[in-house]
């Protein structure tokens, strides 16, 4: 395998890739390093633990379509043909052959799944394409629920996690690299500013994930005023709310 690894200013410079947090970069970098001659990763969790990155960042990292990730826990960078050009006395073929096939090499010189082959491999009775749609649409409906079951527990709301406008919201959010916890942090933010207004119609979906989430997520609101929002509300005692966050004992 190559000893020397490059990186493309195209995609490193990009905003799509500077507008990720600092972490999720970092563990770009390390993947890159540890990558194979084509682009493979066969530890990337290994890697992950080593440099204290947290879960968000790989999903980030998936999101916005840097990596892609394999049912063998295999992810391979989608931009590697940019960055790496490997002379043929050099080139040392990937031992992921497997996940190799599922992937095509586009125009631009990026990764792509190729759906076709993806849908050809069978997993006993059952094809390998449909058990990810169904592992994937399993995955978002915990995660749709998740969200909305804190907004409605914060602002006292009953909406439902079914809403396809909701869904569609919170999908354009973290497609832009927000996660679960930028919604909770906006849930408590917002309540503490609107609660007991005319405002306090808006805790809505509609509203709070909107094109205007980034900046309600880094609107200054004191601790002080969050925490006596969330115990008015939930009736439980600072120390409590410390407690169910883990931060006391």
């Amino acid at each position: 395998m190559a000893e020397r690894r490059m990186m493309s200013k195209k995609v490193i410079h990009s905003d799509a890739f500077m507008d990720m947090p600092m972490s999720t970069q970092n563990l770009y970098f390390y993947l890159l390093l540890d990558a194979d001659d084509d682009g493979f990763v066969n530890s990337p969790k290994r890697i992950q633990r080593t440099i204290g990155a947290n879960d968000d960042d790989v999903k980030i990292l998936l999101a916005k379509k840097y990596i892609l990730s394999f049912e063998s826990g295999v992810i391979v960078l989608k931009h590697w043909k940019m960055h790496n050009y490997i002379q043929k006395d050099r080139y040392n073929p990937t031992s992921h052959t497997d996940e190799m096939s599922q992937i095509r090499l586009k125009d631009n010189n990026v990764y792509t799944l190729d759906t076709d082959c993806i849908q050809d491999v069978h997993l006993g009775k059952d094809r390998l394409g449909k058990d990810r749609l169904v592992e994937k649409s399993i995955h978002s409906q915990e995660l749709y629920s998740e969200i909305i079951n804190h907004l409605n527990q914060i602002a006292g709301t009953s909406f439902r996690q079914s809403s396809q406008k909701t869904k569609d919201l919170i999908n354009a959010r973290l497609n832009e690299g927000f996660t679960i916890d930028d919604f909770k942090k906006v849930h408590i933010i917002k309540f503490a500013e609107w609660s007991g207004t005319e405002f306090e119609k808006f805790l809505r979906p509609q509203t709070l994930y909107s094109n205007k989430f980034e900046s309600y997520l880094n609107q200054k609101v004191s601790d002080y005023e969050k925490m006596k929002a969330v115990s008015e509300h939930s009736g439980l005692t600072p120390l409590e709310i410390l407690k169910r966050q883990g931060y006391a004992s």
